[in-house]
């Protein structure tokens, strides 16, 4: 396997001819390499290779983590489940959040950020696949869910994540992440000024900028096969 700096090279090269075919700007689709499982000191070599953005799953290993390297000018952003009794440490130690589903989380991480810090940035996460065992917010709740994030003072609304469920059927792929834009587009269209669009991880990137993704989340492309033995 080669070095992770030679992995961002490849996976901000795949970036870049998506973005090209897709007819748009490379420019506008940021990297976020997907850390969970993997060492700090990866992280320290990804950063020394250029890259700022990194994505934890797991709320105690994130926090460990972002103490590890706070010697570093990381953006952290939590991507993964978040429960009412892991807030607080989210809301102290991470940048972003791209998984809210419901409004007691938000509430609970606008009223637990730090004064000191700057607002949480967040993301609504949608359950684009339908299936009731995915995590998401219903495609019909995401405009009142919408609003009343933008109403608490310490997070500001940027966007949109999805999962799409796991398939080979690129056209049934493509169209998960058609309608998060388009959720996207109807927001905006309201009234609101969003930009961000969650989407597309190491397998199914090209397609997710197609589709318009803003952010891709990259792990198994930029560290390589995760063990979950410490989870």
């Amino acid at each position: 396997m080669g070095t992770i700096k030679s992995a961002i090279q490849g996976v901000t090269e795949r970036i870049r001819q998506a973005a090209i075919t897709a007819g748009r700007d490379p420019e506008s689709i940021s990297l976020l390499a997907v850390s969970k499982t993997f060492p700090a000191e990866n992280v320290r070599e990804a950063w020394q290779a250029g890259q700022l953005a990194f994505g934890e799953n797991y709320v105690q290993e994130g926090v460990d983590k972002i103490a590890e390297l706070a010697d570093l000018p990381l953006h952290w952003h939590f991507i993964g489940p978040l429960q009412s009794n892991k807030t607080r440490p989210v809301a102290e130690n991470f940048d972003w959040v791209h998984s809210i589903e419901r409004l007691k989380i938000a509430e609970r991480l606008s009223a637990q950020r730090p004064a000191h810090l700057p607002p949480l940035q967040v993301c609504i996460q949608v359950n684009v696949s339908g299936e009731v065992s995915k995590s998401g917010c219903e495609f019909a709740g995401v405009p009142a869910l919408a609003a009343a994030i933008r109403q608490l003072p310490r997070l500001q609304l940027r966007g949109l994540m999805c999962i799409p469920e796991p398939t080979e059927d690129l056209q049934q792929l493509r169209g998960q992440f058609a309608a998060l834009r388009q959720c996207l587009q109807q927001l905006n269209q309201s009234g609101l000024q969003l930009d961000t669009l969650s989407m597309g991880m190491s397998a199914d990137m090209e397609v997710a900028i197609a589709e318009g993704a803003t952010m891709v989340r990259v792990g198994t492309a930029i560290f390589g096969a995760r063990s979950y033995a410490r989870h």
